[in-house]
């Protein structure tokens, strides 16, 4: 499997506030999900023309101590985190702790939709936090 950019995650402090962005210039809105374990609102959004392309997810945090809710406190709203589809999440993250990489998650938890994430923490990846996706 060749590497792919899943989806780009943006924090937001409510979905509804960008929804008319990215539907005006093209994007469907698919259906919004909970990740309770991570506290979190997600609405993603795809293009209506190449299922391939990567994704944009709005995050919602659903407290202020949720991991997006203190995102925003630091940072403000913007783009959290740029996922990539990776085929073995196991070996993955074996792989990446190997090479000396310093992981958020030691072992994959539960995304959307069924899918495995864990995610790199930025002071491996040049200061973009990474999530890996095994759908």
């Amino acid at each position: 499997m060749s590497p792919r950019v899943d989806h780009i995650g943006i924090a937001t402090k409510n979905l509804e506030t960008y929804t008319p962005f990215w539907t005006a210039i093209g994007f469907t809105q698919d259906d919004d999900e909970v990740n309770k374990e991570q506290g979190v609102n997600i609405r993603f959004f795809s293009s209506p023309d190449d299922s391939s392309l990567p994704r944009i997810e709005l995050l919602e945090p659903r407290g202020d101590n949720s991991p997006i809710g203190r995102f925003i406190e630091r940072r403000g709203e913007g783009i959290q985190q740029l996922a990539v589809e990776v085929e073995d999440i196991d070996s993955m993250i074996s792989q990446l702790k190997k090479m000396g990489c310093r992981m958020i998650n030691e072992e994959a938890v539960s995304g959307t939709s069924g899918s495995r994430i864990a995610f790199v923490h930025p002071s491996s990846t040049g200061g973009v936090l990474v999530e890996l996706v095994q759908h």
